[in-house]
């Protein structure tokens, strides 16, 4: 039997034996479980071009605007449009009390009839004196009296003549007909009223607003800056009438249908230093309404062998610099600041840092230090969630 004294030795020497006997396994242990090398997504960079894109402030207008006046002094009858909907050009808008029109046009025609039965008399008459003359029984002063009777009549003729047309066409001017097509905006008259020709009323405003104009503005210096990168040859000018152009509301939805752009002001805004440009759009379902604030989108260069990565690829360093890795030649991972341009996309555009030919981890660049061995596979962009969803085409 031990004794309880002995118990305590007995059980330190057997502790120091596992000790012992483990302490070597534990460092085999740990020499053959080194981790592998991370495995990354490298994406191979290509130079491309790349369009430079501004987003610029800007209002819709409308192409044309009309006011609607009266051409003729009288009573409003009739009010014959609708408001706020579509009227086509010469569509008949208001009615004017034609009655006293039509009694200038009776009395031009009347006197019209009456000059022209002089001028038959006075015609008749040269006639006669002409007979005479050859006769030897009229004077010469008698047959030029007659001659000059008939030139005055003709032009009595002519006088009364244009004094019916404008009876007519003054009688014509009592149905107020709209300038252009458009749509038409609210009645500032009603029936009843008196309006005057000479006066400054407006009956109704009509504007056209497709296609619609969007005039938005750009600094003088930013456009400046451009078209000196096109001349030193850094960007690319876009073709006549290739420039996109687009537009952008409120919620950050895109208008569907692509703009032209027409001109940029020739003179800058002395108190904003802007200068105004202006792009037409296409607006058959009339979304766009004069007065909306909108952004344009507008491609204004091209950046020719761009280089372009993934916005997931950038990372931040200390000092909150971007920066990203390349995946090496020998297999290690190389930390590289760069410096970025504008975003397209998803993509950022780099200004310097990179080249065509060079790898950039893109996937798994969180796990990566510089300098630290890589397992690098081919990145595959993913495809958004509603794409993968769809069945694959038969």
């Amino acid at each position: 039997m031990l004794s309880r004294k002995a118990l305590p030795r007995l059980a330190s020497l057997f502790l120091g034996g596992m000790i012992v006997l483990s302490g070597p396994s534990l460092h085999a242990q740990e020499g053959g479980m080194q981790m592998p090398p991370p495995a990354v997504g490298v994406l191979e960079l290509k130079a491309r071009a790349v369009p430079v894109v501004n987003e610029l402030p800007g209002r819709v207008a409308a192409t044309r605007v009309a006011e609607v006046r009266a051409r003729v002094s009288g009573i409003l009858l009739e009010r014959v449009f609708q408001q706020g909907t579509l009227v086509q050009k010469d569509d008949v808008l208001y009615r004017i009390d034609p009655k006293l029109f039509k009694v200038r046009v009776e009395s031009a025609q009347a006197a019209l009839q009456r000059a022209q039965a002089t001028q038959a008399n006075a015609r008749q008459q040269l006639e006669r004196q002409k007979n005479l003359r050859e006769r030897n029984v009229a004077t010469g002063i008698e047959y030029d009296t007659a001659a000059v009777n008939l030139a005055q009549a003709d032009a009595d003729v002519a006088l009364q003549q244009a004094a019916l047309d404008e009876a007519k066409i003054n009688l014509d001017y009592t149905e107020v007909r709209a300038p252009i097509t458009g749509i038409i905006g609210a009645a500032l008259v009603t029936e009843g009223a008196l309006v005057t020709a000479d006066g400054t009323q407006n009956l109704a405003l009509i504007q056209q607003i497709d296609p619609i104009y969007a005039d938005f503005t750009q600094s003088a210096q930013d456009m400046l800056a451009l078209k000196r990168a096109v001349e030193d040859g850094k960007l690319a000018s876009p073709a006549p009438d290739q420039a996109s152009v687009r537009l952008v509301f409120d919620d950050g939805t895109v208008y569907t249908d692509a703009g032209r752009l027409l001109f940029a002001s020739a003179s800058v805004d002395a108190t904003t230093g802007q200068v105004t440009l202006r792009a037409e759009f296409p607006n058959p379902k009339r979304n766009l309404l004069p007065g909306m604030y909108v952004r344009v989108r507008i491609e204004q260069a091209v950046r020719q062998d761009a280089i372009t990565i993934p916005q997931r690829a950038v990372l931040r360093n200390a000092e909150g610099k971007p920066m990203v890795y390349i995946a090496k030649d020998d297999g290690t991972a190389e930390a590289r600041p760069i410096e970025l341009g504008q975003a397209v996309d998803t993509e950022w555009v780099v200004d310097k840092g990179l080249s065509a030919g060079e790898k950039i981890i893109v996937d798994g660049a969180q796990k990566v230090q510089p300098g630290g061995k890589i397992a690098a596979e081919p990145w595959q962009p993913q495809q958004p969630a509603d794409a993968a969803a769809q069945p694959p085409k038969q």
